[in-house]
């Protein structure tokens, strides 16, 4: 398995547990603490994305799977609210957002090790007919990682203003 896909995919399962799990306040840093992982992870560990052909195809449908899986995390397994004791908006997730987690991510990983072990062959015939290259395979997963875990960021501020939006209507009525 490349490091890189073993580091980045434990990096954003750990980052996205440890700020979600439970009910946590929803800060700025919390909501921007992901385009900063990404920021960081995409040039380190992408050095040459695919630019044409179905490897670009490729990186965009997992970069556009990971927005819509972060999106079902954050919208179907997160509760986002109004803490009227400490004025603040919090998001709460429990076992069921973590597991979703770790099963998205466990998934992944497993795909990445079974293509090094069970099913080489089978998968670099389809890459070399698709004109898929190795590097734009392992970019896809990266991209699918990092956007999980941003879209989840975006649905948390999303959420955050519509709540705080109907807490002020509701002190206003």
């Amino acid at each position: 398995m490349p490091t890189d896909v073993l580091i980045v995919n434990l990096a954003v399962l750990f980052a996205v547990l440890e700020a979600d799990l439970g009910r946590r306040k929803i800060s700025t840093f919390r909501i921007l603490r992901p385009a900063l992982l990404a920021a960081g992870i995409i040039p380190l560990f992408i050095a040459h994305p695919a630019t044409a052909g179905n490897g670009e195809i490729l990186e965009f449908v997992l970069a556009g799977l990971g927005v819509l899986l972060g999106v079902v995390a954050a919208g179907g397994f997160m509760k986002i609210s109004f803490d009227d004791v400490s004025q603040k908006c919090v998001s709460t997730a429990g076992t069921a957002y973590g597991a979703f987690w770790v099963v998205i991510i466990g998934a992944r990983l497993l795909f990445t090790y079974g293509a090094n072990h069970w099913y080489t062959t089978q998968l670099t015939h389809w890459m070399i007919t698709n004109g898929i290259s190795l590097d734009a395979l392992t970019d896809a997963l990266i991209f699918m990682a990092v956007a999980m875990s941003v879209a989840r960021s975006l649905r948390l501020a999303i959420g955050r203003n519509h709540v705080r939006h109907l807490s002020a209507y509701e002190l206003a009525v």
